[in-house]
């Protein structure tokens, strides 16, 4: 039987806070659940105001929505990342000048945004990839030297921290994904985590469908009206409920999750020290939150010819993001200029099965299945 990729992990609670939701006799946005999660996410990591929504694409429309970007305006983002850090950016006519990752690591490479920066550009976004943080103090340093808003995409990063302060809390906006194949996970789901106080009002209204429904219903408005701009960005309050579930468990799920990362580490790092394979850079400012495991081969010929060796030996790997500067969409719409390491990430990481309930044996039988790639 081939050990899978992926595999979404129950607490075990999940189906008893369901029903309680169904018995409280709300089952629509913002129940008893959707308060329980912003308050767990307010409280255990500082954020000044959150909002659940449907997925993270919908938690970086929402906060487009708020950026009030206009035609021409220009935004600054990793091009190692996926679509939907891009797509609501598109949907305002703004444009988007994609950066290069950096020599050792995929996250975007801050040294060299700088020069990218015009009278024009308005956001940068930053995306911790597998959990691993950008230098925040250089990117909280552009965005005030430039005036710029800072959007931090989160969707790997939750429970993750630079220099002991946790990822989301230092741009305007942050943006997490609850997927499925994500450590906290409701099947679908995101949240928008607000840190500049500026936008927290006008956030209320966007998330209720540009209505004052929230002012209303806590009685500090006498009508609900629509007075703004919105959508429906709230998920049902059964993905909530779930969600909280595994918000409950997060301390067990994310040392699990760590210990399988480590095995996967000690396993393969004499591959390493042989020179054959390159395995995840983590900086001493950035922690570890057992998002996923990757290792990188000498070339993309390489990769695929590993991918078919595990995958003919029933270990399901995959490789991840193609670099949104040279994607069929938006290739005629760069400016041409060589992102030589997004484009080396993309074609020499392979990502290899990660789960909660992946045992450290079978861990260590995926080496092996590594390892007989070389040696066999």
């Amino acid at each position: 039987m081939k050990i899978p990729f992926n595999k979404p992990y129950l607490s075990g609670k999940e189906i008893e806070n369901v029903t309680s939701a169904a018995l409280w006799g709300h089952i629509s946005g913002n129940g008893v659940y959707t308060q329980k999660c912003h308050g767990f996410f307010e409280e255990k990591y500082g954020f000044r105001k959150c909002f659940l929504t449907t997925s993270c694409t919908d938690a970086f429309e929402m906060a487009v929505m708020l950026m009030d970007l206009q035609k021409g305006d220009e935004v600054i983002m990793p091009s190692f990342t996926f679509v939907s850090t891009a797509n609501p950016f598109l949907l305002t006519g703004a444009k988007i000048v994609f950066a290069d990752s950096m020599l050792s690591h995929p996250n975007i490479d801050l040294d060299k945004v700088e020069e990218l920066i015009t009278e024009k550009t308005r956001v940068l976004v930053v995306m911790h990839y597998g959990g691993v943080a950008v230098d925040m103090d250089k990117a909280l340093e552009l965005a005030k030297k430039h005036n710029l808003i800072l959007l931090e995409d989160v969707a790997h990063a939750i429970d993750s921290f630079y220099k002991e302060k946790p990822l989301g809390s230092f741009g305007d906006f942050a943006a997490f994904s609850f997927h499925e194949t994500k450590n906290i996970s409701a099947g679908e789901g995101g949240l928008l985590a607000i840190n500049n106080k500026k936008y927290i009002e006008r956030a209320d209204i966007i998330w209720e469908k540009g209505t004052n429904r929230a002012a209303f219903s806590r009685g500090e408005v006498n009508k609900y009206e629509w007075v703004d701009i919105g959508a429906s960005f709230p998920p049902s309050d059964i993905i909530a409920a779930v969600l909280f579930a595994q918000l409950e468990s997060i301390e067990d799920i994310q040392r699990k999750r760590v210990s399988i990362w480590e095995r996967y580490y000690s396993a393969l790092k004499h591959l390493e020290d042989k020179g054959l394979v390159k395995l995840p850079r983590l900086p001493e400012y950035a922690t570890n939150n057992g998002h996923l495991f990757y290792l990188q081969t000498d070339d993309q010929e390489q990769r695929d010819e590993m991918l078919d060796f595990l995958n003919n030996n029933e270990v399901h790997a995959v490789f991840h993001f193609i670099p949104l500067h040279s994607s069929p969409f938006y290739a005629a719409k760069h400016d041409g200029r060589e992102l030589a390491n997004a484009d080396r990430f993309s074609n020499t990481i392979l990502r290899l099965p990660f789960f909660y309930e992946l045992p450290l044996e079978v861990v260590d039988i995926i080496c092996e299945q590594v390892e007989k790639f070389y040696f066999s």
